[in-house]
């Protein structure tokens, strides 16, 4: 059984499926993937496999089983930090994928240096306070990047309810935009991986100057 790809071969494959322009834009872009729980662990794999260039993660979390049941983690992760066991998965997946990882709790001080170099980030956080100060740093001190957020995606609810909407012109946001874990008291892999899903696609079409929907 073949386990080996060469990067031109990666390359072509994408290129395929994606045509070459596209492709190149992918390829030349960097992405921030803020969190790496239920949202930002099905975020990055998705980017990833689709060739963007390089990932930043941030996250100072470890994996642990109550994890495993939606996020993008192994049982044999537990334990380690969500950075480098999401980077050990990413390179399994898509081996020419650069991946910068920051195990570091976030914080208004440090977000402009670790996202300096973004283009798109995801706002992929677990907790209120959290979110919005990633956001209002963001919508704020650096107006020219694009901020993919996510809101509403716990419960048992149909899945269709989720989507995507344009809040401004660099602000997007992701969710049913009402559902909250400490209300519904769940959270299940598949409402949150249409979220992650929803988030990804955002980020892919704004890279790729389609018209994000």
């Amino acid at each position: 059984m073949r386990t080996e790809i060469n990067a031109a071969e990666w390359r072509r494959a994408l290129i395929a499926r994606h045509g070459m322009e596209r492709q190149q834009r992918l390829a030349a872009a960097t992405v921030a993937v803020c969190g790496l729980g239920g949202l930002g662990s099905h975020i990055a794999p998705a980017l990833a496999r689709a060739g963007v260039g390089r990932l930043l993660l941030l996250d100072f979390d470890r994996v642990e089983l109550s994890n495993l049941h939606r996020q993008q983690y192994k049982a044999a992760q537990i334990g380690c930090y969500k950075t480098e066991a999401l980077r050990q998965n990413l390179l399994e997946m898509a081996p020419y994928v650069q991946i910068v990882a920051h195990t570091v709790r976030l914080t208004t001080e440090n977000l402009p240096r670790l996202l300096a170099e973004a283009q798109v980030v995801c706002e992929a956080l677990d907790e209120a306070e959290a979110k919005a100060m990633l956001c209002d740093v963001v919508l704020s001190q650096m107006p020219d990047k694009y901020l993919v957020a996510a809101s509403g995606m716990a419960g048992w609810g149909s899945a269709n309810t989720i989507r995507t909407r344009k809040i401004t012109e660099h602000f997007y946001l992701c969710g049913d935009g009402r559902s909250d874990v400490a209300a519904e008291g769940s959270l299940t892999a598949a409402r949150v991986m249409v979220c992650a899903a929803h988030q990804a696609q955002a980020v892919l079409q704004i890279l790729t100057g389609e018209t994000v929907e």
